[in-house]
């Protein structure tokens, strides 16, 4: 397993992080913990959760993925062998997440109730990551291609940092980062932070795989200049790289079949961008989803790919494309196809 240093930190992360978000839906709690196993028996020292998983978001299953890690840690005794990241989600209209029934948002007063219960729930005292889930101002994400200006209430990212601030200083937290965040707010949180002597943003969590590549056209320079590198979600797409959803096959137990939630990657477009990712991997005898996998790996400016498996199967599968090895050729034919049809699944 190769590491690398997570933002400005000191720390070392493994190249592939272990995501979680599965855990306490369509996994459960025996099965969450066999993969926290396997990861650290292959040297993965990095796991990421969120306070909203499992997901999709309900309110039945909210925290339980972080019970999952909290009772491993519980029964393993091992918490000091993994840098652990979690995340505070972003304003929305999830009334579950909070004691008095509000909507979610950045503010100081959920983000100081959000962070102590998933303390409690992972049993843990201190967080190495803790992550903003998606921009608390209003943003055209999860799915919107380019910038759509949206006016609406937000707090303040100076204020929002102010209290990232004070969790840091009471020891709760270690490091903070960002998620599904613009160029934009990057900066301007470095900015602040730089100004008033508050805390320094060591990563960015965003979406980023072959289909998917618009974090190249801001966020990659920000991540090799300012030292803010990507943890990048999503590597297989949701697994559509994988190929298993080609041609209107709909496996059972997938997430599209289960949730029906992942129109993004169903257009012409797309169809025609992952038929030509799976004639690349054919051609050099290589699994998709690891060619998938290896090629977030290799960029410079990621940090770590954060993998998702619901079977031991799938999960090794991810782990182990660390191991594909990345020549030329297929750099070449991967771009040929990436220049034919740019970013078809934002």
């Amino acid at each position: 397993m190769e590491y690398r240093e997570l933002g400005r930190t000191g720390i070392k992360v493994s190249a592939i992080c272990l995501g979680t978000m599965t855990w306490g839906q369509q996994n459960t709690e025996a099965e969450g913990h066999e993969q926290m196993d396997y990861a650290i028996d292959n040297g993965i020292n990095f796991f990421d959760t969120a306070e909203m998983y499992a997901v999709p978001p309900r309110a039945e299953t909210q925290g339980a993925t972080e019970k999952i890690i909290g009772s491993w840690f519980k029964a393993r005794g091992n918490r000091d062998k993994v840098i652990l990241a979690t995340k505070v989600a972003g304003r929305s209209p999830m009334k579950w997440l909070r004691r008095d029934g509000s909507g979610t948002e950045q503010s100081r007063a959920q983000i100081l109730e959000a962070v102590d219960r998933s303390l409690e729930r992972l049993q843990t005292d201190y967080i190495d990551l803790y992550q903003l889930h998606w921009p608390d101002r209003p943003i055209n994400l999860f799915g919107g291609l380019g910038y759509k200006h949206m006016e609406g209430p937000t707090n303040p990212i100076p204020e929002i940092l102010e209290t990232l601030q004070e969790i840091v200083k009471a020891g709760k937290v270690r490091y903070i980062g960002l998620s599904n965040e613009t160029p934009w707010g990057t900066m301007t949180f470095l900015h602040h932070a730089e100004m008033k002597g508050l805390p320094r943003v060591q990563s960015i969590q965003n979406a980023y795989n072959l289909v998917n590549r618009t974090f190249e056209l801001g966020g990659s320079e920000i991540a090799m200049r300012e030292g803010v590198g990507l943890l990048a979600y999503s590597p297989l797409a949701q697994g559509y790289l994988t190929g298993k959803y080609q041609n209107g096959a709909l496996p059972v137990g997938s997430r599209k079949q289960l949730f029906n939630r992942l129109q993004r990657y169903e257009s012409p477009q797309t169809n025609r961008a992952i038929d030509a990712y799976l004639a690349i991997a054919k051609k050099h005898g290589l699994d998709p989803s690891q060619m998938a996998n290896q090629f977030v790996t290799t960029r410079p400016f990621v940090t770590s790919n954060i993998i998702g498996a619901t079977t031991m199967e799938q999960l090794k599968l991810a782990v182990t494309s660390i191991n594909v090895k990345w020549t030329e050729e297929l750099e070449q034919d991967i771009e040929a196809a990436h220049l034919d049809q740019p970013n078809p699944a934002p």
